[in-house]
């Protein structure tokens, strides 16, 4: 192991241990590696490579998807798909579930945040949940995993940087499509596995008549719509996914301030302020892990890696549940963001060697940091879906592994059945 990479290593792990933020930590270790290999400058050649990072078209489409989810987050946009899931899954036994899982699938395909979904809908499903359900640190299981699955269903901020962090070799479009299969199956196997939840005599079944069914639907129809704008013309070619995230701004202005009127005009600062901070964090952190790619590629660390792997086993089937381990182990330490920016480079010529279809690939990293996200210590939704709910992560941890089973079910399917990731853009044509 080279001197670069062992300070590399040691200074990151060290910098997150001690709380420094990661996209800093990132920064730190990066220009501590590059003044050990003793003969390039560290301060202009971090500040260049920070700069090309986020000098890209693609990740334009950062800040207006955040603005879109933002705008449809407070626009009253959960209330109503909630409504519309109880229309459609509140009849079932234990229905009560399967609309929270619904909802955070609809909600995640027009806002694209996994945060969100355990903020918006987790507040006020859990609520209800207690209500009907006996256990609450089961409701908050629900809430925590199936806020996962806007982060595969487009569209998806992380699907953007997995994009932006391929250099362009996939697209945007391309990753929308991948996953939408492997995120229903996601939303389907927690379905399953909340139906066999602790239930209350009715078993959380929501009755509703007719022309209230009705109602909810004409109510939460032109949320669903944008869905139906950004991937329809992303598809017949009126605009690009680039363009699309604009569109999707000025569709939930009209929503949320014209047809809902939950927004009004004196809310947009604040919102336009929070979306500026959100973005900053999401690029600062491009800017870094582009810095610590290329000094990862200048020691040659992905060409090493690719070697190792390629020299444990020729079958691709093995190398790929060797990614999964390393994958889901990261996931449980780093944020989602970094971890794409950082593993894609490294593990970049390990997939061209197999031949695996780089789509294939972004939706099973994806998934994997999906689970991450759910697990301790560094798991957002966990933690954000314990503080919704007012329980703790010990009391979580029993009735979340049944949820992590399905889920890495669902990985496996994914890592081993590539066309339920890549049919459905090639047969669109986007891939």
């Amino acid at each position: 192991m080279s001197l670069v990479l062992i300070v590399l290593i040691v200074s990151f792990v060290t910098l997150l241990a001690v709380n420094v933020p990661v996209a800093f930590a990132i920064g730190i270790s990066t220009m501590l590696g590059i003044l050990a290999t003793g003969e390039l400058p560290a301060f202009l050649l971090v500040a260049q490579r920070m700069a090309t990072g986020i000098d890209n078209f693609t990740l334009l489409a950062i800040p207006f998807f955040i603005l879109a989810g933002l705008l449809m987050g407070h626009g009253g946009i959960a209330q109503r798909l909630i409504d519309l899931a109880e229309v459609v899954v509140g009849r079932f036994r234990g229905g009560l579930a399967y609309v929270t899982v619904l909802t955070c699938m609809l909600f995640g395909s027009v806002s694209g945040s996994a945060a969100a979904a355990v903020s918006s809908v987790g507040g006020f499903m859990v609520p209800v949940m207690n209500r009907r359900y006996t256990d609450p640190a089961f409701n908050a299981s629900v809430i925590v995993t199936a806020s996962t699955t806007g982060l595969l269903i487009p569209p998806s901020n992380i699907m953007i940087v997995y994009a932006a962090a391929t250099g362009g070799a996939v697209s945007i479009a391309a990753m929308f499509f991948a996953g939408i299969v492997p995120g229903l199956l996601v939303g389907l196997a927690l379905m399953i596995v909340s139906s066999r939840g602790p239930l209350t005599v009715n078993g959380g079944v929501t009755t509703l008549g007719l022309r209230d069914a009705f109602v909810r639907l004409g109510r939460a129809f032109p949320a669903l719509i944008m869905v139906v704008i950004v991937l329809g013309g992303i598809m017949f070619g009126i605009f690009t996914a680039t363009e699309a995230s604009a569109v999707a701004v000025i569709y939930a202005l009209m929503l949320s301030i014209g047809l809902y009127r939950e927004v009004s005009l004196r809310d947009l600062p604040a919102l336009l302020l929070r979306c500026a901070v959100i973005t900053s964090v999401v690029l600062l952190l491009v800017a870094t892990s582009t810095a610590m790619a290329w000094l990862l590629a200048y020691e040659n660390i992905p060409q090493v890696l690719s070697a190792y792997l390629l020299g444990l086993s020729d079958n691709p089937l093995v190398i790929l549940l060797v990614i999964n381990l390393i994958m889901l182990a990261v996931g449980t330490v780093i944020d989602m963001t970094p971890a794409v920016l950082l593993f894609t480079p490294i593990f970049w010529p390990v997939i061209l060697s197999l031949g695996i279809d780089p789509l294939h690939f972004g939706v099973m990293l994806i998934m994997n940091l999906c689970i991450g996200l759910c697990t301790p210590p560094v798991g957002t939704c966990l933690f954000l879906g314990c503080s919704v709910a007012n329980t703790t992560v010990a009391r979580m941890l029993p009735r979340l592994i049944p949820f992590y089973l399905a889920m890495i079910l669902v990985l496996m399917v994914i890592t081993y059945l590539p066309l339920v990731s890549v049919a459905l853009p090639r047969w669109l044509g986007v891939s």
